[in-house]
């Protein structure tokens, strides 16, 4: 039986990451859950688990070195899979300190924690222990809109705070995996979407505020593009790489599903219609009017896009979901689970939307 150490599991990405992977493994694989419940690591994520013998949530920060070690100390940990970030870039503008800390020193101390725990006397490193540090496009900067894709060779090119801190924490990555030869790969992938992603985010922000009749913030000229993936492809990338992919390289996971802002918040708009009953009074406000546009962001990138050439070529991954298939999924989601969007969206929610949309 492998153990997965998850980090940042309570959160999107990962808590569809545990999901999948007892989907697809059920008893065959126990997972350790390591999340400090930030405001965007939400238990109820993962509710359905808590019974499950397999699965063990332990509430601790990465950037607590001696609590990870702690953890690679009591259990013999197979597979790291790194998820653990402060991920918004709006967040970054305005404190980017705790963006460096999470996601470079958290980064690191992950790293020593596997390596203590898996090195051989000899320098080499236990048979079949893999760690993969998943990251993101934005690393890469920003493309034309006239065309061109991010590539695995494409250099870096970070411009925001949080791009530059995921940059950072790739490079510690490959460092360790050159010079130590840490068994390792790396993940950057493109937008995702799907069940259980916090309201800061583009599509459920306007998921929920559309439902409600509130203004749909917009940024610029709304013409930014992004690529989106759908996050249960996202997870059998991932999965896929780490039981597929070659050592110390790096995947581009992307959906070819690219899309400017302005146009999948009026595919939400016509979706909700198209899915909510006739006789739903909500119905009635949804409309193109809610759409409000605000000041753009700072250092706004116009244009992401993954070309995934080398992960479908090595590892035999493609992108399964078109995105109109997967944004009725996840609106059917939130339908269904409405009361966990009224649980995210209380108290300190309420003051950092206030905060970054109100009066731009």
């Amino acid at each position: 039986m492998k153990t997965y150490l998850v980090t940042g599991g309570a959160g999107f990405i990962g808590s569809n990451y545990i999901h999948y992977m007892f989907r697809k493994y059920g008893d065959a694989i126990r997972i350790i859950n390591v999340d400090a419940l930030t405001y965007a690591g939400n238990p109820e994520n993962l509710a359905d688990l808590e019974e499950n013998p397999n699965y063990t949530f332990v509430k601790a920060d990465i950037c607590d070195a001696e609590a990870i070690r702690k953890i690679f100390a009591e259990n013999e940990i197979d597979r790291v899979v790194h998820f653990a970030a402060e991920s918004h870039v709006d967040r970054s503008i305005k404190d980017p300190a705790v963006f460096v800390k999470t996601n470079v020193l958290g980064t690191l101390n992950m790293l020593n924690g596997a390596k203590e725990a898996w090195e051989l006397p000899d320098g080499s490193f236990k048979e079949g222990k893999k760690f993969l540090h998943v990251s993101t496009d934005e690393v890469y900067g920003s493309l034309s809109e006239d065309g061109g894709y991010f590539y695995e060779t494409t250099p870096y090119d970070p411009h925001s705070p949080y791009s530059a801190s995921k940059a950072s924490s790739d490079f510690l990555v490959k460092a360790y995996m050159d010079t130590y030869r840490f068994p390792a790969n790396i993940t950057n992938c493109s937008n995702n979407y799907g069940p259980y992603q916090f309201p800061e985010k583009l599509i459920p922000l306007i998921i929920n505020n559309a439902l409600q009749g509130k203004t749909l913030p917009v940024y610029g000229d709304g013409k930014n593009v992004r690529d989106w993936l759908f996050v249960e492809d996202h997870c059998k990338g991932i999965d896929m790489v780490q039981e597929k992919g070659k050592l110390f390289e790096t995947y581009n996971i992307g959906g070819h599903n690219e899309k400017q802002n302005i146009e999948i918040v009026k595919i939400i708009i016509d979706t909700l219609r198209e899915m909510l009953p006739e006789e739903d009074p909500r119905r009635e406000h949804l409309t193109y009017d809610l759409i409000h546009y605000v000041t753009d962001r700072k250092g706004h990138d116009r244009r992401y896009a993954i070309a995934p050439d080398k992960i479908k070529a090595e590892v035999g991954w493609y992108p399964e979901t078109k995105f109109e298939d997967g944004i009725k999924k996840t609106i059917a989601w939130y339908f269904d689970h409405q009361d966990w969007m009224e649980h995210v969206t209380s108290g300190a929610y309420q003051s950092y939307y206030a905060d970054m949309y109100e009066g731009r």
